[in-house]
C-alpha cells in the first residue's frame, strides 16, 4: 500500500491517529520538503511517530518517483505531506503514477491552509479561486495572479494569497553551473507580498487593489497556539487586517514567524465577517469605516 498521509499545519502532534497508524506500519516514511514546512524539525517528527524520515526535495519526488514507490505493492510504503495531501499538484502526480503501477493507493487527509484560513473571520464558502505569490526578480514578474484576484473581485468573493517560500533553492549561476550549491531558505514576509501586489496593479491600472481601500487579513502560523494564549508568543499564530497600506507599513515583527498567508477581502464582506476581522484590525476605525460601504 502507498499512503499518502496529511499532517496537517503544526507540528507533530497533528497527525490523525488513523494517519499515525499508518506510518507506524511502514517499512519507509517519507517526508515531502519542500512546499511547506511545519513549525518542528524532522527529530521531533521522527521521536513521535517512532519512524526514521526519509526527506524527500523536489528532485526526489519529480525526477524519482520510481524509488518512492518501490515495492510500495507488496509493502507499506508512506508519503508525508505538510498541510493536506491534495495541496500541491506534485502529490496528485504522485499517486497517478502509482496507479500505473498497480500499486493500492489510500489517502489520509488533514487541515491545511485552505480550510484553517477560516480562522480570519471570513467565511469559507465566500472564497474563490486561490493563488500563489512568487518572489520577483528584476527580470521576472508573473502577474497571471492578478487576473484570478480580479475574477473574485467581480463576484464580490476573497482571495487567499499563499506566499512564496525558497527552501533548497539554486541561485542562476549555480543552477547554469551544474553545481549542487544551495541558497539559505527564504520565505515572502506580508510586506513584500503587498509591495509586489501593488507593483502589479501599478502596472496594470485595472483598479482590482487599492492601498487604501482594499481590506486585508495576514495570517502567520495558522495552526498553533493563537497569540496572547501561551507565554512564548515568538512563533505562535498571528492575525493581522487592515487596509493593504496599512499593512504595508508595518515592521515585519508585527506579523510574527513564517510561514504567511494573505487574504483580500472580497467586495460583499458580511456584517460578521467585518466585525470578526475587525478585531485583529491594527487601524480599528479605519477596517469599520471601509467595511461598512461593503454590507
Amino acid at each position: 500500500m502507498f499512503y499518502v498521509i496529511g499532517l496537517g499545519l503544526c507540528d507533530e502532534k497533528d497527525i490523525t491517529v488513523r494517519g499515525l497508524e499508518a506510518v507506524k506500519s511502514c517499512s519507509r516514511v517519507y517526508l515531502e520538503a519542500y512546499t511547506s514546512i511545519l513549525m518542528v524539525n524532522k527529530d521531533r517528527l521522527e521521536a513521535f511517530y517512532g519512524k526514521p524520515l526519509i526527506l524527500a526535495d523536489r528532485d526526489m519526488v519529480e525526477l524519482e518517483s520510481d524509488e518512492i514507490l518501490r515495492n510500495a505493492a507488496a509493502e507499506n510504503v508512506a508519503f508525508l505531506v505538510v498541510g493536506d495531501p491534495f495541496g500541491a499538484t506534485t502529490h496528485t502526480d504522485l499517486l497517478l503514477r502509482a496507479r500505473d503501477l498497480h500499486i493500492p493507493t489510500q489517502i489520509i487527509h488533514n487541515a491545511s491552509i485552505i480550510n484553517a484560513a477560516g480562522c480570519s473571520g471570513l467565511q469559507l464558502y465566500n472564497f474563490g479561486q486561490t493563488v500563489s505569490l512568487v518572489f520577483f526578480t528584476d527580470a521576472w514578474k508573473p502577474d497571471s495572479f492578478y487576473d484570478r484576484i480580479a475574477e473574485n473581485a467581480k463576484f464580490g468573493l476573497h482571495t487567499l494569497v499563499l506566499l512564496d517560500i525558497k527552501v533548497k533553492e539554486q541561485s542562476e549561476e549555480n543552477l547554469a553551473r551544474g553545481r549542487k550549491i544551495y541558497e539559505p531558505p527564504r520565505y515572502m514576509s506580508i510586506p513584500t507580498a503587498i509591495n509586489q501586489l501593488l507593483e502589479i496593479e501599478s502596472i496594470r491600472k485595472e483598479g482590482i487593489l487599492d492601498g487604501d481601500s482594499t481590506l486585508a487579513i495576514a495570517l502567520s502560523r495558522v495552526g498553533s497556539i493563537p497569540e496572547g494564549l501561551t507565554n512564548d508568543d515568538d512563533g505562535t499564530q498571528r492575525i493581522v487586517a487592515g487596509t493593504l497600506s496599512d499593512l504595508q507599513v508595518q515592521p515585519e515583527s508585527v506579523f510574527g514567524k513564517p510561514l504567511h498567508s494573505l487574504i483580500i477581502a472580497g467586495k460583499k464582506l458580511h456584517e460578521l465577517e467585518a466585525i470578526y476581522a475587525g478585531a485583529f484590525a491594527v487601524n480599528k476605525e479605519n477596517w469599520n469605516r471601509i467595511a461598512k460601504k461593503t454590507f
